[in-house]
């Protein structure tokens, strides 16, 4: 009884529905452990080269030398430094400068730059959100299918000994037990990375602004 409860056994004799309800759904939990990892490491090298980008950003005396040097690096630090450095540019190369509507340029543009720097952060978590809500349901639906199948077989056997109907349950719960494998850490990866994003973004705007600010104040230098 033991040999005929392992997972492969399970499998092997569960029918063509619950048989492609566990296939779905290991799919999906590899699917993803792989979102998981590639995620965690990406955004720990993001923080990693964010801060060192503002760090060595913050010592520069040359502004447009460190955007020639460092402006084109493929960091959300370095999109949104350059979104405003280009705003200046355009908006200070006239012979009269609005200095309002500098300014608001400036903070729409490096703003919009952190935005689409952080779309990008967050781009296939949602696949996470959509397994971590739909893995459940889809286990649930091959329970019931093997419970359905248990009672088929109860009636066809005419016995309602734990025998007959053991194997059934056991397999119909086995797709439980996987939708909730797939589900739980899409569930909790999806919160933990959200948090992620959410203080890079902070982080981003923060460091607009600041930098906001050095522009603002070279506006009134050069008036």
């Amino acid at each position: 009884m033991a040999a005929h409860m392992s997972p492969v056994e399970l499998f092997k004799q569960a029918d063509l529905v619950v048989k492609s309800v566990m296939i779905g759904l290991t799919l999906a939990s590899i699917w993803t452990w792989a979102i998981i990892i590639g995620h965690t490491l990406k955004l720990r090298r993001v923080n990693r080269e964010n801060e060192r980008f503002e760090k060595d950003f913050w010592t520069v005396e040359d502004i447009d030398r460190f955007h020639h040097k460092r402006g084109g690096e493929e960091l959300p630090a370095a999109k949104v430094f350059s979104a405003g450095i280009v705003e200046w540019r355009r908006s200070t190369g006239g012979k009269s400068v609005d200095k309002d509507g500098t300014r608001q340029r400036l903070m729409t543009a490096m703003h919009a730059a952190a935005g689409a720097e952080v779309d990008k952060l967050a781009d296939r978590l949602n696949i996470l959100a959509t397994i971590g809500s739909v893995a459940p349901f889809v286990g649930l639906f091959g329970t019931v299918w093997g419970i359905m199948r248990s009672f088929t077989d109860i009636a066809g056997a005419n016995n309602t000994s734990l025998a007959v109907v053991a194997p059934g349950i056991a397999e119909a719960l086995f797709a439980t037990a996987i939708g909730l494998f797939a589900a739980i850490p899409a569930v909790i990866a999806y919160n933990r990375m959200t948090h992620g994003i959410n203080r890079i973004e902070a982080r981003l705007l923060r460091f607009a602004d600041s930098f906001h600010g050095t522009l603002s104040r070279e506006l009134e230098v050069d008036g």
